[in-house]
């Protein structure tokens, strides 16, 4: 099996999660008044049936999936978790079935996201937990 594209080492992840700390701290005095999220969880089930669903829903609005596209997002003021960050997944293509690719992959914007992971424990906890 080869390595797929993309892959860091925990030395990098760990980079990425204290260079982002900063920017989380001021969210967190600034605009929650409280410690923010950092992570969100799913389970590989949850994932594994999101990819299955979205598969079979873009097919339904005529669009051949080819990925998804992860989204930083926050809570409306109405929800529990008002203020907190969170991240959302939205399936993407780059053709309609039966045309050509136009080699971008795009939102299918008719098609459902999957949010409500699980944040971390405690909500401001760092990589690793």
């Amino acid at each position: 099996m080869s390595n797929p594209k993309g892959l860091i080492t925990p030395e990098q992840a760990k980079i990425l999660n204290d260079t982002y700390t900063p920017r989380c701290e001021l969210v967190s005095k600034d605009i929650t008044k409280r410690p923010d999220n950092r992570s969100i969880w799913y389970s590989l089930e949850e994932i594994e049936n999101f990819l299955s669903y979205a598969k079979e829903q873009a097919k339904e609005l005529g669009y051949e999936m080819d990925g998804i596209r992860i989204y930083c997002g926050a809570y409306p003021e109405e929800e529990g978790e008002a203020g907190y960050s969170t991240s959302f997944i939205i399936p993407t293509s780059s053709n309609e079935i039966g045309k050509e690719s136009n080699g971008q992959s795009h939102d299918i914007k008719q098609a459902s996201g999957l949010n409500k992971g699980s944040q971390g424990d405690p909500p401001n906890a760092n990589y690793p937990q």
